[in-house]
């Protein structure tokens, strides 16, 4: 089984390279018998860097709320629903900074998202901010609504479990958000021990 998804993802992931060769692509990275995928929106400059998805600053969060779930990271999955980092001129640098995704970068991704989700076929998809969440959704759902709690998607006509969190990142930029966050946490864990899910 590990192998035929090894192998379906390879194809996938060579589809992703083809059709953007001017891009410095990340793509998915960890267990692909996982029984949860993470969803964060883009890579940032070290996941650039690297070639991993989370391994700059909001990785080091995201390790920290894993150890909350009691998982390690080499057991789950963990991707981004675009696979490049969108970027902006910093007004006061004129350095290059991350961005959020635009609508057309998310449409671009989507289809490439949802194929390495059917292939990966885990038990519950967790999304990490508002990107991936409007990419699973396709509409114009928004965090702050429903994190937290546990939705339904469809993809690829199979019903999905979807656990909405905050980014990671967005602790960096919002301290107070810690608590909520830790108590989602604590909410996915023991939806996650209800269902017999083990990782």
């Amino acid at each position: 089984m590990k192998l035929l998804k090894n192998e379906e993802l390879l194809k996938l992931n060579n589809k992703i390279l083809n059709a953007y060769k001017d891009k410095d692509i990340v793509l998915g990275n960890g267990n692909v018998d996982s029984p949860i995928i993470l969803i964060g929106e883009a890579p940032g400059a070290k996941e650039v860097e690297q070639r991993k998805p989370f391994v700059g600053q909001a990785g080091k969060y995201l390790n920290e709320f894993l150890t909350t779930l009691e998982i390690k990271r080499e057991k789950v999955y963990i991707t981004n629903i675009v696979k490049y980092r969108p970027t902006k001129e910093s007004a006061k640098t004129g350095k290059l900074i991350n961005r959020p995704p635009t609508e057309k970068e998310i449409e671009k991704f989507v289809d490439f998202l949802f194929a390495e989700i059917c292939i990966i076929d885990p038990e519950v998809l967790v999304t990490l901010g508002n990107t991936p969440l409007k990419g699973i959704f396709q509409n114009d759902v928004k965090i702050g609504d429903v994190h937290g709690e546990m939705l339904q998607a469809e993809i690829d006509r199979k019903p999905y479990k979807v656990f909405p969190l905050y980014h990671p990142a967005a602790i960096l930029y919002k301290r107070d958000l810690k608590d909520t966050y830790l108590k989602d946490l604590h909410i996915l864990k023991g939806i996650l021990s209800e269902m017999g899910v083990n990782i």
